[in-house]
């Protein structure tokens, strides 16, 4: 998963191990260098900052799950789908909780950070085999964003083996989140019914006769500008 014998794993390595001995926001470069046993200038030239490191952490954590992700059999339901991914992933950042939660409890997160972090929600998606076209895509890497987030503070307090509180918490999120996303679908659904109505008709009227008065025509014109 993340590959010690490179600078770049060492790094990773070393800043999630320091993350779980004391707090993220009083670990520094220098510190991070010292203990991945680099140079700050070779450190530098990897990561310009702390947030490319985590950034660099989750890229790494999407591989991993994109690596074991299988294509779902037919008729596996999406939420399921979702649901393995999911927790694929958990399983891969389990090493790391407790510099995770540490880095959970600084202040702030770095805009870098965020993108990648809604980045791997969609690769997490299309794991699952979920369609992501259009605003209805756009809306369902923001749902998950959503679930995974509420679910991700769950998995750092639980402390069973077997993550059962973990399980129950996302399976109970990816329930609520299929109702609200079925009826998302039903609005879209119903938008674009009416939006291919209205082009249909547009395009069966009928050109103003040749013969038509100029007064009629002023109407046309009218009626035109209300549309």
């Amino acid at each position: 998963m993340i590959d010690p014998t490179t600078p770049k794993g060492r790094v990773i390595a070393a800043a999630l191990r320091l993350a779980g001995e004391r707090p993220w926001a009083d670990v520094s470069m220098l510190d991070i260098a010292e203990a991945a046993n680099i140079g700050l200038a070779d450190l530098r030239r990897e990561f310009p900052s702390k947030a490319a490191i985590l950034s660099a952490f989750t890229r790494a954590i999407d591989d991993v799950v994109l690596a074991k992700a299988v294509r779902p059999q037919p008729g596996t339901l999406p939420r399921d789908a979702i649901f393995e991914v999911v927790m694929s992933r958990f399983d891969a950042m389990q090493p790391y909780k407790s510099g995770l939660k540490s880095i959970l409890a600084s202040p702030g997160i770095d805009t870098d950070v965020a993108r990648r972090m809604f980045a791997s929600q969609a690769w997490m998606l299309n794991a699952a085999g979920i369609p992501l076209n259009g605003v209805g895509g756009t809306v369902r890497v923001f749902g998950l964003a959503s679930v995974y987030a509420s679910v991700f503070r769950t998995w750092l307090d639980d402390d069973d083996a077997g993550l059962a509180r973990t399980m129950a918490a996302l399976d109970r999120r990816l329930r609520r989140g299929e109702q609200s996303l079925q009826t998302f679908d039903g609005i879209c659904g119903s938008i674009t019914r009416v939006f291919e109505t209205f082009t249909r008709g547009a395009g069966t009227l009928r050109p103003t006769p040749a013969g038509a008065s100029d007064s009629s025509s002023g109407a046309g014109a009218a009626d035109g500008k209300q549309l």
